[in-house]
């Protein structure tokens, strides 16, 4: 005898969570973000202070945007002065390896809530771990600016300029959260058997390197790269469609239309001006493969979505191709931190039940 029950695969149309965070409606393309549609709140609401509103709603004591700013300076300092065990345990491995074991490696800090540390550690260790893959020293904190702008200093080792670090922020605040993906999921579960937040931002790390989730920026870079010309747009694009491959920054799980974040983060690309980056090129790259994928599939909805304009973002902002995943993570900790919290306050044990199809004994 089997034992047969309806199944949902990919969990769709399974509610696993009551959340005040985020909010996508893939129907109508939009994205709320602790209450705001992500067009109304990147470039005109700091980082700092969205991620305060989100550990606010979440549960945590409020935390008002200078408050937050004030815990992430703190906390990226704190980092620091614990940046050699840190990067001694991402010894020898590239930098997203690397990335997680720093993660991996961190622990509560005296005087600061634990959202704050994970938080404020995250471009701490990524820009070191990018520095030293070139044989450069890391660059401390300077916990007075903005998340973003500190960021760009550390990567660097010089001051970024304020468009660019404006950008940079848009950048984190499009991507802090995004409802109930495979990470913050990832990280809701492990937060669900009151594991510490540690312990749940680190899974929630290691579900965003798969490539169907947070590792698509770099191959769009790859696939403009392999481009190369206006020219070969055409001929490139449909002969991928006819190979079957899938047209990097192109397509979402959840979006039936255009993803929000896609024109978000177009218009801060624009906020630079010269890019190392053809934009007339990405332009109409990014045209006709959305017209080609309307004919070659007219009933499955593909439209642009985040990773097209954040690669070409994150490449005007110098960050490398191997930094993308850890770059998103810096972001996306924000949520992964005030989703484990959420879940800690007010969620059970998270255990879902599964279909057998191996045999009963008689």
């Amino acid at each position: 005898m089997t034992i047969h029950s309806k199944t949902s695969a990919g969990l769709d149309g399974v509610v696993a969570a009551a959340t005040a965070l985020s909010h996508v409606d893939g129907e109508r393309g939009e994205l709320i973000i602790g209450g705001a549609r992500v067009g109304d709140l990147a470039g005109r609401v700091p980082f700092e202070a969205l991620t305060g509103r989100l550990w606010s709603l979440a549960g945590s004591a409020t935390v008002a945007e200078t408050e937050a700013r004030r815990l992430l300076g703190v906390a990226r300092a704190r980092t620091f002065e614990r940046l050699p065990a840190i990067l001694s345990a991402a010894e020898g491995l590239p930098v997203a390896a690397g990335f997680r074991a720093g993660v991996a490696a961190l622990g509560p800090v005296s005087g600061l809530p634990d959202e704050a540390v994970l938080v404020g550690a995250m471009p701490v260790i990524a820009t070191a771990l990018v520095r030293r893959s070139r044989g450069e020293a890391p660059v401390a904190p300077h916990p007075a600016l903005g998340h973003a702008a500190d960021t760009l200093r550390m990567l660097r080792g010089l001051p970024g300029g304020e468009t660019e670090a404006r950008a940079l922020d848009a950048y984190l605040v499009t991507a802090s959260d995004h409802g109930m993906n495979a990470s913050t999921f990832t990280a809701r579960v492990v937060a669900s058997t009151q594991a510490d937040l540690f312990m749940a931002v680190t899974a929630a790390y290691c579900a965003l390197t798969g490539p169907l989730h947070g590792g698509a920026p770099g191959p769009v870079l790859d696939m403009l790269d392999a481009i190369g010309t206006r020219g070969n747009i055409a001929a490139w694009v449909d002969a991928a469609l006819a190979r079957k491959e899938r047209l990097m920054g192109f397509g979402h799980r959840v979006y039936r239309v255009r993803d929000p974040r896609a024109d978000v983060l177009r218009e801060a690309v624009s906020w630079l001006g010269r890019t190392r980056r053809d934009l007339g090129l990405a332009a109409a790259v990014e045209a006709h493969a959305r017209e080609a994928l309307r004919r070659a599939k007219p009933d499955r909805p593909l439209d642009t979505n985040v990773e097209f304009y954040t690669a070409i973002l994150l490449e005007a902002l110098e960050i490398p191709r191997e930094a993308f995943t850890p770059i998103f993570a810096v972001a996306r900790a924000a949520g992964w931190t005030a989703h484990a919290i959420e879940q800690q306050r007010t969620g059970r044990l998270l255990r879902p039940d599964s279909v057998y199809l191996g045999e009963v004994p008689g």
